[in-house]
C-alpha cells in the first residue's frame, strides 16, 4: 500500500499547486464542501435526485442558462463590473476566449482541477471538467449561459484496489505509478489539464442507468452542477456589488 499512499500525496500536492495557479472561482476542496451542504455526500442518490430535474441541450450537453436583472445599470456599467470580476478570477491568460465590448459579450473556458477521484477494483481516475461560459451583456440584464459537455479523464492504470497484487512491472518494482498515456507519474509535474480519455456527459450515469463508472460519475455530476451555481452566485455579486464590494461612482 506504500505505493498508493505516496502517489496519492503527490498528486494532492500538484492539485493544489494547480488549484493556486489558476486562481478559479473555488477550488475543488471549498466545491466539494459547498456540493456537501448543498446536496449530502451520498454522491450516487445525489446524482439521482439532481438527474430528475436536469435536461441535457440539442448537443447533448449539461447546459444553464439564467438571466440576471439589474434594474438602473446601463451595458457599459455591467461590462466593466463582469470584465473586471472576470480578469481577476480567471489568472489563466489563455481563459477568455473572447471579451467583446460593443457586442456585450464575454467567453470564458477555465478548467477546474480534480473533481471527482474515484480508485476502482483496477484503476484510478481523476476528474476534471472545462466549462464554456458565457455572459451576454445587455442594458439592465446579463444572460449566463454554462456548458459542460465531457468529463476530461486522468487515468491510472493498474492503480487500483487490485493493481498491485499482480503488476511485476518495472514500474510497479521501482513504485512509479503509470498514467495510462504513459507520461506521468506520480512526481511528475506536467499539467494535469491534460486527459487521457473524454468521458460525455450524456452517456454515463444518472443519464445511462448502467454504468460501469457509475461512482465517479455521480460525484463529477454533483460537483459539475454545483460549480454552476458557484458560479452564478459570482456574477450575481459582480453585478449587484462589484468585485470589491464598493465598485460604485460614489468616490
Amino acid at each position: 500500500m506504500k505505493h498508493i499512499q505516496l502517489f496519492l500525496l503527490a498528486a494532492a500536492m500538484l492539485f493544489c499547486g494547480h488549484a493556486q495557479l489558476l486562481g478559479q472561482v473555488m477550488k475543488a476542496a471549498d466545491l466539494e464542501k459547498y456540493a456537501k451542504e448543498k446536496y449530502g455526500d451520498k454522491w450516487l442518490e445525489a446524482a439521482k435526485n439532481l438527474a430528475s430535474g436536469l435536461t441535457l441541450d440539442k448537443n447533448e450537453s449539461l447546459t444553464y442558462q439564467e438571466v440576471i436583472q439589474a434594474p438602473g445599470k446601463s451595458k457599459q456599467q455591467l461590462y466593466v463590473a463582469l470584465n473586471y470580476w472576470v480578469t481577476a478570477t480567471f489568472k489563466d491568460k489563455q481563459a477568455i476566449t473572447l471579451n467583446d465590448k460593443e457586442a456585450g459579450c464575454i467567453i470564458l473556458s477555465s478548467t477546474i482541477d480534480g473533481i471527482a477521484d474515484h480508485t476502482g477494483t483496477v484503476n484510478r481516475y481523476i476528474v476534471s471538467i472545462t466549462p464554456i461560459i458565457r455572459l451576454d451583456i445587455k442594458e439592465e440584464k446579463v444572460r449566463v449561459t454554462y456548458t459542460v459537455q465531457n468529463y476530461d479523464i486522468l487515468k491510472a492504470d493498474d492503480a487500483g484496489w487490485l493493481g498491485g497484487l499482480f503488476d511485476n512491472s518495472d514500474n510497479r518494482r521501482n513504485n512509479q505509478n503509470v498514467f495510462s498515456d504513459g507520461k506521468r507519474m506520480k512526481d511528475d509535474k506536467t499539467d494535469r489539464r491534460l486527459f487521457d480519455e473524454q468521458w460525455e456527459i450524456a452517456k454515463h450515469y444518472p443519464f445511462v442507468e448502467k454504468d460501469a463508472k457509475k461512482r465517479t460519475c455521480s460525484k463529477a455530476l454533483v460537483m459539475t452542477h454545483a460549480y454552476s451555481n458557484a458560479i452564478l452566485d459570482k456574477v450575481n455579486e459582480a453585478i449587484r456589488n462589484g468585485v470589491a464590494g464598493s465598485d460604485d461612482d460614489d468616490w
